[in-house]
């Protein structure tokens, strides 16, 4: 009896270790968003989705503020040994994360020829902020360019042709001044153009330097070039957009609400993330269009967004997982659904071939406009002590912006802290 009676929970205790793996591998996954939202519905309804099609993997989204505490957040959580298995983190902190220890490469879990295939699936502008030292740190997902807006009812009540936005810095700035209105008194209802300075300078100010044919980085993220002759003449473009040309507001101009301003027509042409794409098509209750940033030297955009980050401290059956739902997750079919709810570009070509896609885009083609970007595109400001470097080049770019000092002073002096900063990083 006592025989039989052990036997029978030995058989329900073997049972319950079969039913155990349906849950084994759990992936702790930081998003950067606030909690409550469009995005987090949209994150939600994927993990609920690959869960499903995978019983054996529970993906958990933790949803860790923006992406400057989601690094926080999670390099807090890696120094105390229980960090996420997979982050999405700015494509630019790559260099910080290395630096840290916190992640592994993901060629030493994506090792088939099929793993190797998806990971040259993506375009070769947003792997530049993904690859370094012949490894792939990180995978695309939420990536970016920044692109022009312009609002097609003020370009036809300025005399202008509301279906051709400015192709070069000469144009912007004749539209900008035909755009900008004065009363008699000189009070402005309607800026020409808005370039935000806050939230991003850094980003957008690479728009400028593009343009004019120069980067502000090397690729090995240790030497910076903040004064160079190319890069203090692009700051003196966007100063003078203010500061002469008189098409700009002053002084520092706010990130978040540049949209806002757009959509109350105090501005009739906006440059920021083509993240905002859906954001304009919801709110903007005029006609409006979207092109690639205008040429000076050259055309030229940073890409910009986040990255898939696989974290080093997690069990090789987790980082199996985790590689498992990031394929999943940025398939072509997932990558253009992605970007159609979002507004983010779609990271692989083979996404924009998707009847999903090509439907969308033929109905909406000014979501076309980022990826034809893409081959004018460097890679986002990325340097070893990322945070602080850019923050150098912030402090110049504001400095000047405002006034403070002339873009030749704040150049010079960002590129004197970058250099201290980076000095100890350099291979002997």
């Amino acid at each position: 009896m006592i025989d039989t009676s052990l036997k029978r929970l030995a058989a329900l205790a073997a049972a319950a270790l079969v039913a155990l793996p349906a849950w084994a591998q759990e992936i702790s996954f930081y998003y950067p968003v606030a909690v409550g939202g469009p995005i987090t519905k949209i994150i939600d309804g994927l993990a609920a989705d690959f869960e499903k099609e995978n019983p054996g993997i529970k993906v958990k989204p933790i949803y860790s503020g923006t992406y400057q505490e989601s690094i926080v957040k999670a390099l807090t959580a890696h120094k105390s040994g229980e960090p996420p298995v997979v982050s999405v983190l700015l494509s630019t902190d790559m260099f910080t994360l290395i630096d840290e220890d916190a992640i592994a490469p993901w060629d030493t879990v994506a090792t088939g020829a099929d793993d190797q295939q998806w990971i040259k699936s993506f375009y070769p502008a947003f792997m530049q902020n993904s690859q370094t030292g012949g490894k792939t740190w990180g995978i695309p997902f939420q990536r970016s360019t920044v692109v022009l807006y312009w609002n097609k009812e003020a370009f036809k009540e300025a005399g202008l042709d509301p279906n051709r936005a400015p192709a070069s810095w000469k144009e912007m700035v004749d539209y900008a001044q035909k755009l900008t209105k004065r009363d008699a008194s000189g009070k402005v209802s309607q800026w020409g153009v808005q370039v935000p300075s806050s939230g991003f300078p850094y980003w957008l100010f690479q728009g400028f330097t593009t343009q004019n044919n120069v980067q502000l980085m090397n690729t090995s993220g240790d030497t910076t070039f903040y004064d160079n002759p190319a890069v203090i003449e692009a700051l003196q473009f966007w100063v003078d957009l203010s500061g002469k040309h008189k098409v700009m507001p002053p002084g520092i101009i706010e990130w978040g609400t540049t949209p806002k301003d757009f959509f109350e027509r105090k501005i009739a042409m906006m440059w920021t993330t083509t993240g905002n794409l859906t954001n304009v098509k919801a709110n903007a209750k005029f006609d409006f269009g979207v092109a690639m940033l205008p040429a000076g030297k050259r055309r030229g955009t940073p890409t910009g967004g986040g990255n898939f980050y696989l974290f080093k401290k997690s069990t090789p059956q987790q980082q199996a997982a985790a590689l498992k739902f990031v394929k999943w997750v940025t398939t072509p079919k997932r990558a253009a659904e992605w970007g159609i709810a979002t507004g983010y570009v779609a990271v692989r070509p083979d996404a924009w071939d998707t009847p999903e896609m090509k439907k969308y885009v033929e109905g909406f083609p000014a979501a076309a406009v980022a990826r034809d970007q893409l081959q004018y595109a460097v890679a986002e400001l990325s340097t070893h002590d990322n945070q602080r470097v850019t923050k150098a080049l912030n402090d110049g770019l504001q400095a000047a912006l405002t006034g403070g000092k002339s873009p030749e002073a704040a150049m010079k002096e960002s590129q004197r802290e970058a250099e201290r900063l980076l000095r100890s990083y350099r291979r002997k």
